[in-house]
């Protein structure tokens, strides 16, 4: 009596003990997210508020591994200008990199900022890009040479618009201006009489044309509601410049050999639709920050086609100089040229000046 007594609270307790006992524990790795910019920024918030939950979400479906998210945005780390040298460096794990500061570095990712005038759909814009930087090497490999895999590219900017503090109409007023901007779109100018682009950040561009250092800023309305452009700028030229790529995801390379393949494949995942997902909030929200941009004291003039062609056609044509430059680096930038402007015809987009068929004069 006494031995199955106590082989019944043997196996009593061996059953309490599986029942109040933790389940497998998941591997925990931590991630260092960095970006330059405020928390308030688009594409900051929407990585905090879905592709963190969404990483986690399919992490949880197997439990093997649980990230340690360890965000810091707004200048802790690194200023907007220097998150692909802070992942380059190990300063953070996971970057969202603002590519237009870096033309020379990676020159490949303003492909679409030297097409202007072809598409403001920024959803369009982004999968096309994404697409040509699977297609071809070129893009990897300048992240590679900066020791980053890159995941996806982003475009968060429905279109580029001139703001000013005096009143524009058309392209006559865009004359003798002094215009903010950032990277390529500093080339937009080059065809209006002495107009003259003045390098900045989205985060100065509020400061330039209050203090005069500017007339005006390029930049698309979304952003234009966020920073209160309207206090400095009440006056929008709706020129459609077009939908521009200027965020790209990396991850540090030492950082990335040491994931479990796992851990990669949802990263890669969820890029894709982080791409796609805040694309399409910026151009759900372009119509809702123009209205906040009016209500604000803004005031917006549409810009003839007349003169959407002029200013096209006034232009040097810089996506040829790009991909010229980069044929001869060795890199297909012709065949990316051209296969872009396809993607975006095939998609029912007709540029107002067909950069690429100009490629054979």
């Amino acid at each position: 009596m006494i031995e199955t007594w106590t082989r019944r609270m043997a196996i009593g307790l061996l059953a309490a003990t599986a029942l109040t006992a933790p389940a497998f524990a998941a591997e925990k790795i931590t991630a260092v997210v960095i970006d330059g910019y405020p928390a308030k920024a688009l594409w900051v918030k929407e990585f905090s508020e879905f592709f963190i939950p969404e990483v986690d979400k399919r992490l949880a479906e197997t439990g093997n591994y649980e990230m340690d998210w360890q965000e810091s945005y707004g200048g802790a780390i690194v200023k907007p200008k220097g998150v692909l040298e802070g992942v380059k460096l190990g300063l953070g794990d996971i970057g969202i990199v603002t590519t237009i500061f870096h033309n020379s570095k990676l020159p490949s990712q303003a492909l679409s900022a030297v097409t202007p005038f072809v598409s403001s759909d920024s959803q369009a814009v982004a999968k096309a890009v994404d697409e040509i930087a699977k297609e071809f090497p070129t893009m990897q490999k300048e992240f590679e040479a900066q020791n980053q895999v890159y995941l996806a590219t982003g475009v968060v900017l429905d279109t580029y618009q001139p703001f000013s503090s005096k009143e524009i109409t058309g392209l006559k007023d865009l004359e003798g201006m002094k215009v903010a901007g950032a990277g390529m779109n500093l080339r937009y100018l080059e065809g209006i009489k002495d107009a003259a682009g003045v390098r900045g950040g989205l985060t100065d561009f509020y400061n330039m044309v209050q203090t005069g250092l500017t007339d005006a800023a390029l930049l698309w309305p979304e952003a234009a509601k966020t920073f209160k452009i309207a206090e400095v700028a009440p006056y929008m030229l709706k020129a459609d410049l077009g939908a521009v790529n200027s965020k790209t995801i990396t991850v540090n390379k030492d950082y990335w050999d040491g994931l479990p393949d796992e851990v990669k494949s949802v990263l890669q995942e969820v890029a894709v639709e982080y791409r796609d997902h805040v694309a399409g909030i910026a151009m759900d929200r372009a119509g809702e920050s123009r209205d906040a941009y009016v209500a604000s004291g803004g005031t917006i003039v549409e810009m003839s086609a007349e003169d959407r062609m002029a200013w096209a056609e006034a232009m040097p044509n810089i996506a040829l100089e790009w991909a010229k430059g980069l044929d001869d680096a060795g890199e297909p930038g012709t065949e990316m040229l051209n296969a872009y402007m396809g993607k975006l015809k095939d998609a029912g987009f007709e540029p107002v000046r067909d950069w690429a068929a100009e490629l054979s004069n």
